[in-house]
């Protein structure tokens, strides 16, 4: 039987997982925004709110599970998380912050403007995209430095005590790729979210585009490994079972275009998924069994009992939370997935005959 501490940091992964899918693909939208220009800007703008409207505040709650997981269960990662990656993490939160605000503000405002945005005044809609961009990569940032070792580095001056644990080539790479990732999601859902063909079309292009610079922007951070996170590169490139989620990961990447460029949307849908899936569990499992690299791992976990009440806590609200969060996706989102296997049956019927 699986020991409490790798139980535990399974969960704490599994968060994680949800949040990159769904509150990812949120932040992703959002990024997306920055692009609503033209003819279809206003349409794009309208289909991104109706795709995230009705669950952006819900997918949060992977987040607060994540943080709860790692402050009760791991108390000395969560210290040296939080105070080494203090101005990384402060200014993800503030685009957590900006973007709920500007998302809120700028869907309730009624009044039009003559500029091509309806409702709220323009600037809302620029906080909402730029706070959609910075939180990502922010967290990708804090990621890439949890990784890299640097945040175990001298505290001898506030630089290398709050600055260079996060300010170098690996952890900004990693912080570029998970931005590259959220949107690359976002753009797949939204394939599906659109009734209207041409705005699939334009968010194919840009599925098909952003899912291109995924794959460079992770060769670039797994070059970086070698010297930027030296127990990454190792665990990656130099044993078996990390060679093999390289590949298998590259394969879903380009079997999730392939299935983009064929118009097979709900296939793509899940290929992306999965892809961003093992991108994420490709570094937990290259990291294990250090939760801070070097000197942090999940042996050094809160005692036993706590981890008792911990996990049982996790298992009851799991037994409340997975139905309603279910029914919620399926209220709100099972239209278009049922409209995108219908298509795709189509398209898959047309190409036989």
């Amino acid at each position: 039987m699986p020991s409490y501490e790798l139980m535990v940091a399974a969960a704490l992964v599994g968060a994680l997982t949800f949040y990159l899918l769904f509150g990812g693909a949120d932040f992703g939208a959002g990024i997306w925004t920055l692009f609503a220009m033209g003819r279809q800007g206003q349409s794009q703008r309208a289909l991104i709110d109706q795709a995230i409207g009705p669950i952006w505040e819900a997918n949060h709650v992977w987040l607060i599970i994540a943080v709860v997981i790692l402050f009760t269960a791991f108390p000395p990662a969560f210290a040296v998380i939080s105070i080494r990656l203090h101005i990384p993490l402060t200014l993800m939160l503030i685009g957590i912050v900006l973007r709920g605000t500007a998302f809120a503000i700028r869907t309730h405002d009624i009044s039009s403007r003559p500029d091509g945005f309806t409702g709220a005044p323009v600037i809302w809609h620029r906080i909402f995209a730029w706070s959609s961009l910075l939180t990502p990569t922010m967290l990708g940032v804090v990621l890439g430095a949890i990784a890299s070792g640097r945040a175990a580095g001298p505290t001898d001056t506030i630089r290398e005590t709050f600055v260079d644990p996060w300010l170098g080539p690996f952890p900004i790479a990693v912080g570029l790729l998970t931005t590259a990732l959220v949107a690359y999601l976002a753009s797949v859902y939204l394939i599906m979210e659109s009734r209207d063909p041409s705005l699939s079309r334009v968010f194919r292009f840009r599925a098909v585009t952003s899912g291109m610079l995924v794959l460079v922007l992770a060769a670039i951070a797994l070059f970086l490994t070698g010297e930027g996170a030296p127990e990454i590169h190792r665990g990656l490139l130099r044993t078996a079972l990390g060679r093999a989620t390289v590949v298998t990961t590259a394969v879903i990447h380009l079997a999730a275009l392939w299935a983009l460029v064929t118009q097979r949307d709900l296939l793509a849908r899940f290929l992306a998924g999965g892809g961003a899936v093992a991108v994420l569990w490709g570094w937990a499992l290259s990291q294990y069994p250090y939760l801070v690299e070097p000197s942090v791992t999940i042996y050094d976990a809160a005692p036993s009992g706590t981890l008792d009440i911990l996990l049982a806590s996790l298992l009851l609200g799991s037994v409340v939370l997975l139905p309603f969060l279910f029914y919620l996706y399926t209220l709100f989102k099972g239209d278009a997935l049922s409209r995108s296997a219908i298509q795709e049956l189509k398209t898959t019927s047309g190409s036989l005959w």
